[in-house]
């Protein structure tokens, strides 16, 4: 191996010490309990999937997954995200199950980077898919477990945006004539480039009034109120329907107590193309990104010649940690070092304290360069050294 990188990682890629991977464990065993309490069953899927299903179900760009070959020359994937896998299980080895299916994951999953700019090439998720429910009850579930996932690890502040994708598909469709000229809308605002936004409408060969109802999108940000102004901008069939989906989930929410923490944000553009009605963004902190994320997606099954509706979403564990401001921890560890002659009794001693709950490390003191710098470690230190037993505890 070249010295060059033999220290190096693959680009993106994250080592996790013993100082983090100890409060991440806390976060991810809360909410996992929490997860459960509300009925949903955990899974594991294999971390290749074959690129003809999973890899183009899965809606991230190709220039983003790690492929390999397997040695029938089958291309395989990294798993880019956890949903396609899920529904590829739910709609072959789960398929004769009672629907709807409440099921959950926590996994690592794989992105390839350009270049770090922050971004990950691997990390890891833990979220919720929920299986064979048309209903907006479901949508509200999501962001409503969402909302006690992000309070039960005691993150303080926090905000969730709501979206519609049929709302700003039929808008931009209705207005700019064709998914190219939509597609360039989106783009803009899936890049919060607001001013960039503005100054394209700016130039679009349109009347004023369109161009009026492209420019007041930027202003549907906020509580309920903005449901009704929103109203007043759409005219299709689709987009009358997604404000009546918004005004139904609202209801929803309050009556989950939630309301508080949830905002108005009909700019959602989600960078999952499967998203097909109510999608929704976690922002905590100073995270330039969302911490989590989700929505509706009716279509994906298709991909597995199913007919199941389905919404879900994922919090990257990660970006959650930064957001809490995470301290990075020290295990309490109770040191015991002894000599050859006193062993048992060190072993012994060892033992009872694993029973009382402690974490213990047995050491033995000849196979120690520094005493100073072992005791060090340890947040209790008792000695087993000599013939005689000498006691010594510190």
């Amino acid at each position: 191996m070249s010295k060059l990188f033999m220290f190096e990682k693959p680009l993106g890629m994250r080592d996790t010490l013993p100082s983090l991977y100890e409060p991440k464990k806390r976060v991810k065993d809360t909410m996992t309990t929490e997860i459960n309490q509300w009925g949903y069953q955990f899974m594991e899927t294999p971390t290749l999937e074959y690129y003809d299903t999973v890899g183009e179900a899965s809606a991230i760009l190709d220039q983003q997954l790690f492929k390999l070959l397997d040695q029938q020359g089958h291309t395989l994937v990294l798993r880019p995200d956890m949903t396609a896998p899920i529904a590829r299980v739910a709609a072959s080895r789960l398929v004769n199950e009672g629907y709807p299916l409440r099921l959950a994951y926590s996994a690592n999953v794989f992105r390839a980077q350009q270049n770090e700019a922050g971004r990950p090439a691997e990390f890891e998720q833990i979220g919720v898919e929920c299986i064979g429910d048309r209903s907006i009850s479901a949508d509200a579930e999501m962001i409503a477990l969402m909302v006690s996932l992000l309070q039960k690890v005691g993150l303080s502040t926090f905000t969730i945006a709501i979206g519609h994708v049929g709302f700003l598909q039929e808008i931009f469709l209705d207005i700019v004539g064709n998914e190219e000229r939509a597609a360039t809308l989106r783009r803009y605002l899936y890049e919060k480039n607001y001013v960039g936004y503005r100054e394209h409408v700016k130039g679009l060969p349109l009347s004023s009034i369109d161009k009026k109802r492209l420019l007041s999108l930027l202003t549907l940000r906020g509580n309920s109120t903005r449901i009704q102004s929103a109203k007043e901008i759409v005219e299709g069939e689709a987009g009358r329907k997604a404000i009546e989906e918004l005004e139904q989930l609202w209801t929803m929410l309050e009556a989950y107590g939630v309301q508080d923490y949830v905002k108005l944000d009909l700019n959602i553009v989600s960078h999952m193309s499967y998203y097909t009605g109510i999608v929704f963004e976690a922002y905590a902190g100073n995270i330039g990104f969302p911490i989590g994320n989700g929505g509706r997606y009716d279509q994906l099954f298709q991909k597995f010649d199913r007919d199941k509706s389905a919404t879900g979403f994922g919090i990257h564990l990660d970006r959650l940690l930064e957001a809490k401001d995470m301290k990075k921890t020290t295990a309490a560890i109770h040191g015991v070092l002894f000599s050859q002659e006193r062993r048992e009794e060190a072993i012994e001693f060892a033992r009872m304290k694993r029973e009382e709950g402690e974490r213990v490390v047995l050491q033995d003191i000849s196979g120690v360069e520094n005493v100073d710098a072992c005791t060090g470690s340890y947040h209790e230190v008792t000695f087993f050294l000599g013939k005689a037993r000498r006691g010594d505890e510190s």
